[in-house]
């Protein structure tokens, strides 16, 4: 399986999305920059967090405007896996990938910590791997994470098992309904806050976050087996 990571100016955890994926995971991975206007190649794309474009208007609010994002639109539609992981996942909320809008942090500070998860949905490709109910620990680190929708919108949410991670125990930022991660109705886009690339070796204080792009391959190579 091919990734792309793709890279915005204001990007600083394209480095960590990368290493995940070569050295942890061991799948092929290419960095792609903003402009690029032919994703074909990939299988998976990833949006890694950082301050695109230098979080100016609102975070990802001018990057969802870049070149590269029609393509992953595109791929989206195909039904390829789009992760996108803080300033990714405000990204993919800003060109409309999935619903809703960050706000600021409740206390309006930056926080960057450990923090617990709950798994509400093991049935997506990216969840495979973990069990439905499972407590993990992800870093987070953001200043604009408090996630928001219309009542409309987290019905919808919550009648189609988007809801893929909530905050458990305590909610950092004061994001609705502890919602810590969604997908698209269809599945294959998910927006998360907190950063599984940093929780991909016991040596970084968790290893968590590595059975999220274990079940991304796994979804994909059976997916994609060549029947004799």
């Amino acid at each position: 399986m091919k990734f792309a990571v793709i890279v915005f100016p204001g990007s600083n955890c394209d480095v960590d999305m990368y290493h995940a994926i070569k050295d942890e995971l061991g799948e092929e991975v290419e960095y792609v920059w903003h402009t690029e206007e032919d994703l074909d190649r990939f299988d998976g794309i990833l949006l890694p967090g950082g301050f695109s474009y230098g979080d100016y208007l609102r975070s990802g609010a001018i990057a969802r405007f870049s070149n590269v994002m029609k393509q992953v639109i595109k791929a989206a539609d195909a039904g390829k896996p789009v992760l996108g992981v803080c300033n990714g996942f405000q990204i993919l909320l800003e060109a409309g990938l999935l619903p809703g809008a960050m706000r600021r942090n409740d206390s309006l500070k930056f926080i960057c910590r450990n923090v617990e998860l709950k798994v509400e949905n093991n049935e997506t490709m990216f969840t495979g791997a973990y069990e439905k109910g499972e407590v993990i620990t992800i870093p987070i680190a953001h200043g604009e994470g408090n996630y928001y929708c219309d009542e409309e919108t987290l019905a919808e949410l919550k009648d189609h098992n988007q809801i893929v991670f909530t905050y458990h125990g305590q909610n950092p930022n004061g994001s609705l309904a502890d919602i810590a991660g969604i997908t698209n109705a269809k599945g294959n886009v998910l927006g998360m806050m907190p950063h599984p690339e940093r929780a991909v070796d016991s040596l970084l204080g968790s290893a968590d976050g590595l059975k999220l792009f274990q079940s991304i391959v796994k979804y994909w190579r059976e997916a994609h087996v060549v029947h004799a």
